[in-house]
């Protein structure tokens, strides 16, 4: 709720609920992921997501505002024992069940430690973001990391370290890299709120497909905030 850019984001209305509301619709599509719990902090400014997050029948683990490594590993203590970890930003209510589920699936059939969607060159989306960690390396990172940075951030620790955590990475033919679909600015909420309004009505489990079929036919939205949407 305390972000800089765009305060109470999470929380912010989305055709009648709050933009995390909608977003953990989405997530709950996953065929691959057993449990969803919010992971944010005690700061009271979070007072109302948790509350929210409670109200839909979901955990709430809450932990340091700033050390954001440290609280997913008080939640998974509080919330496990579970064998891997996803981890999925609350500021991106178009995340693609396919995806997440494409991006698991690999990690699981490589055995990798850590696992995302997001190599060097990302194709996809920015806001369609994956990773996924073994929980004991989840763990064994959360002692090692130093870094207010890796801290802050949860798993770069994982992925500057590959000699030390085996990883794979998911990409797409399309390169769509530069395309944003995350939540950080009034734009950002500008452009989700017209997709919302356009496809949630009439077909709530829309695809991302769907979404950028609707861009392209509304030129207006293509380059919202002077961003690539499509």
């Amino acid at each position: 709720m305390s972000s800089t850019r765009l305060p109470g984001k999470v929380m912010a209305d989305l055709v009648g609920a709050p933009m995390i509301t909608r977003q953990i619709e989405r997530l709950s599509r996953s065929a691959l992921i057993d449990r969803i719990v919010l992971a944010t902090s005690t700061d009271p400014s979070d007072d109302p997501l948790a509350a929210c997050v409670r109200a839909l029948g979901l955990g709430a683990y809450r932990g340091s505002l700033d050390d954001v490594l440290g609280r997913f590993i008080g939640a998974l203590g509080a919330f496990g024992p579970a064998d891997h970890v996803v981890r999925l930003t609350g500021d991106c209510p178009l995340a693609d069940p396919v995806v997440i589920d494409q991006t698991i699936a690999l990690h699981l059939e490589r055995g990798t430690d850590y696992a995302s969607n997001t190599p060097a060159r990302r194709t996809f989306p920015k806001g369609l973001d994956v990773e996924v960690v073994r929980a004991p390396c989840l763990i064994r990172g959360g002692h090692a990391a130093k870094d207010p940075y890796e801290r802050e951030h949860v798993t770069p620790y994982f992925y500057r370290h590959p000699e030390q955590f085996p990883q794979v990475f998911l990409s797409q033919a399309a390169q769509e890299g530069d395309v944003r679909w995350t939540v950080d600015r009034p734009d950002d909420l500008e452009f989700m709120r017209a997709v919302y309004g356009a496809l949630y009505p009439t077909t709530p489990d829309f695809t991302s497909d769907q979404v950028r079929a609707l861009v392209r036919a509304r030129p207006e939205l293509a380059m919202l905030g002077g961003e690539r949407r499509i």
